[in-house]
């Protein structure tokens, strides 16, 4: 069975989603293809810096989720060694784009809030995408229950693992010999955090805690495991209590939200992340096919930008896209296979490349400085625990907002 549809976004993660929502603010109808059954919300929270909240506002959902989330005030940064702090930073400071903000949304929020105001239909559930194939100016998208979509627009929205990406000729992502472990722990009551992001380093190890709202904490891990260490994340059980063996001199308020947290509310999993060079070189766009978010620049998350730029993606995309197909829809004639056809395929060819040159140099700085800064935060040996908590910690810190200072822009169409 061969079904027709303009734009097919593979991916119902944050930049499908988004993306989605998007081109429905202006008036553009897509197909997001989702492989599993329902929304996944694996990694639990993400720190929302002020670029992802721009790009929220262009969605329209930025109101909604501020309500359900806490505004962050700053970040504590204390040895895991000493138990002393080494710096602090203030969140309320004035950017070159207006006024800080940050909180630290929970993910189904993020997605449902997405998920919610699309149409009804838009997203099929249960559909994997198994190979990409060529008709005309069409893409066939061959999905694992027989149905061939025909796509004028194919966007990759599918992670690191992305089938598009592969199809464009990027390779798989990299893995840094790191891992992160990620956890949300819900509180019945009032957790008594105040509202700050408190990271913890030494000893190879970065750990940090973030409140979201009243009564859940968001906590993460990263460090480089031994291959005996890689063998415990089979078992929850296990490694939940070596990682707080591991923790360090850290308050016992915050080891206690890692012990409140429930076996199946955190997972491990290997941090990958594309060569920078690859983004400059590689085919972020090809004819009428791109990738955006995790498929174009995965990344490792020490500045918390993964989702945050994949956001970003996503209104520029839209943006692109719109236009492209705005444009044509004006300019239609009845003879759609033929030339208005290859005016609207170059339309839209000419719509990815522009979003593409947007992101190629924005996709390249957030890597290589998520990259520096890991290298940093989690380096070993006396000199580099010296180095980073004498001097560099704040410079590391500044980091984080600095590389959020960014304005994707308005989805409006010129």
């Amino acid at each position: 069975m061969e079904i027709v549809e303009d734009v097919v976004i593979v991916g119902a993660g944050i930049s499908g989603l988004a993306t989605s929502l998007g081109l429905h603010r202006l008036g553009i109808r897509s197909l997001v293809l989702e492989s599993s059954d329902s929304l996944r919300t694996t990694g639990f929270a993400l720190t929302t810096w002020t670029n992802a909240w721009k790009a929220l506002d262009a969605l329209g959902i930025g109101d909604s989720l501020r309500q359900q989330h806490v505004t962050l005030d700053g970040n504590v940064t204390s040895s895991r060694i000493t138990g002393l702090q080494t710096s602090q930073m203030s969140f309320d400071a004035k950017g070159k784009h207006g006024d800080h903000e940050v909180r630290c949304v929970k993910r189904n929020l993020l997605l449902e809030a997405l998920a919610n105001d699309l149409p009804n239909g838009t997203i099929r559930f249960l559909s994997k995408v198994v190979s990409i194939d060529e008709s005309g100016l069409f893409k066939l998208v061959h999905l694992a229950d027989g149905t061939v979509l025909k796509a004028k627009v194919l966007v990759g929205c599918d992670g690191v693992n992305s089938v598009v990406a592969k199809w464009l000729g990027f390779k798989q992502p990299a893995f840094t010999g790191r891992s992160a472990i990620r956890g949300c722990a819900n509180f019945k009551g009032s957790h008594g955090f105040d509202p700050l992001f408190m990271q913890y380093f030494g000893n190879g190890i970065r750990s940090g805690s973030i409140p979201c709202d009243d009564k859940t904490v968001y906590w993460f891990i990263t460090w480089s495991p031994s291959s005996q260490e890689k063998e415990l994340e089979e078992n929850p059980g296990q490694l939940k209590q070596y990682m707080l063996s591991k923790l360090g001199k850290i308050p016992d308020k915050v080891k206690a939200v890692v012990e409140n947290t429930e076996l199946d509310a955190f997972v491990s999993s290997p941090l990958r992340y594309r060569h920078p060079w690859e983004i400059l070189w590689g085919n972020i766009s090809k004819g009428n096919v791109c990738v955006a978010g995790d498929a174009l620049h995965p990344m490792t998350p020490d500045i918390g930008q993964g989702g945050c730029a994949a956001l970003e993606d996503s209104v520029v995309l839209a943006r692109c896209l719109g236009e492209a197909l705005l444009k044509s829809s004006r300019h239609e004639t009845k003879d759609k296979a033929g030339e208005e056809g290859k005016e609207e395929h170059e339309r839209i060819e000419t719509g990815l490349k522009k979003y593409a040159t947007e992101r190629r140099w924005r996709s390249f700085d957030l890597i290589s400085t998520a990259l520096v800064v890991g290298f940093f935060q989690e380096g070993n040996g006396k000199i580099m625990n010296f180095l980073r908590d004498k001097c560099l910690a704040p410079i590391l810190a500044g980091l984080l907002l600095k590389k959020s200072d960014f304005d994707c822009g308005k989805l409006s169409i010129s």
